[in-house]
């Protein structure tokens, strides 16, 4: 097996938060990083940070056609030892009213994308593979993969999907010798609850008037996305564990991330329906 300098990673979502955390980490461990992001800004910081370490490739999610060439380039340029699909959305709105086209755009990025990265790279982890590597893909999920509550229905559907994404994933590829990570992290003080916050905003001011009956769960997720976005445990502790699975003989299946995705994911095994229910269901 080549060692770790001579190994590549390739990171989506890595601007900020958890990915660039995640990028810091896989370089000290002596990873080169293909790492994508949507703006060129984005792309020359990274560079700048991580000088021969770190290359850069355009990545949208929601367009075909970018994520083809983003896999071309990747493969051509040889085996890849790991993806990490961390690119990620969070656009709240109660499902009564909220938009199809804005679920959909939850599902395309949220669980669709992380399938057609994984999709499009697959010839470079195979070649990883025949050279004697232990390739891995690492799915960023979230704690709303186990457990859903209000006004982020569309962020729940697409966590839960890719519980379901994931654990085919694993089956099919497990007698080739592909470990297939689910990290799923709890509340990590992030950029992505900031764009939340506005996304809500914009998304709840062009909805019909029915949107008052929902005004204090709304009201309720604004207060708690802000306290999120500060008081969060740090993206750092996510990177870790991401570098771990990349990096682990045997990685395990599915990570839990932070004391209140271990808390959370123990009382969904051991309380009854009726329980959940009671703990996530909105009170007017």
């Amino acid at each position: 097996m080549t060692p770790a300098g001579e190994r590549t990673v390739l990171l989506t979502g890595a601007s900020t938060g958890i990915g660039r955390a995640t990028v810091t980490r896989l370089v000290r461990a002596g990873f080169r990083v293909w790492a994508t992001t949507r703006r060129d800004g984005d792309a020359q910081r990274l560079r700048e940070e991580h000088p021969g370490k770190v290359r850069t490739v355009h990545l949208d999610l929601l367009d075909d056609d970018s994520v083809r060439a983003m896999g071309a380039e990747v493969c051509r340029a040889g085996a890849l030892h790991a993806v990490v699909n961390n690119a990620g959305v969070a656009l709240p709105g109660p499902l009564e009213l909220v938009p199809v086209d804005v679920l959909r755009r939850q599902l395309d990025v949220n669980l669709v994308g992380q399938l057609a990265v994984t999709q499009a790279v697959m010839p470079a982890l195979w070649q990883a593979r025949d050279q004697g590597d232990r390739p891995r893909i690492v799915m960023v999920g979230s704690i709303g993969g186990r457990i859903a509550g209000p006004v982020l229905g569309p962020y729940h559907a697409a966590k839960f999907g890719l519980v379901g994404l994931t654990g085919a994933l694993r089956a099919e590829l497990a007698p080739f010798g592909v470990r297939v990570v689910l990290v799923e992290p709890g509340i990590i003080a992030t950029p992505i609850w900031e764009r939340g916050l506005t996304s809500g905003d914009d998304l709840t001011a062009g909805l019909p008037d029915g949107v008052g009956r929902y005004a204090r769960q709304v009201e309720r997720a604004r207060l708690s996305a802000a306290r999120n976005a500060t008081h969060g445990a740090p993206a750092d502790l996510v990177a870790r564990a991401i570098t771990a699975a990349v990096t682990a003989r045997r990685p395990s299946a599915r990570v839990l991330v932070g004391r209140d995705a271990r808390i959370t994911a123990a009382l969904t095994r051991v309380l009854p329906e009726r329980a959940l229910y009671w703990i996530t269901a909105a009170r007017s």
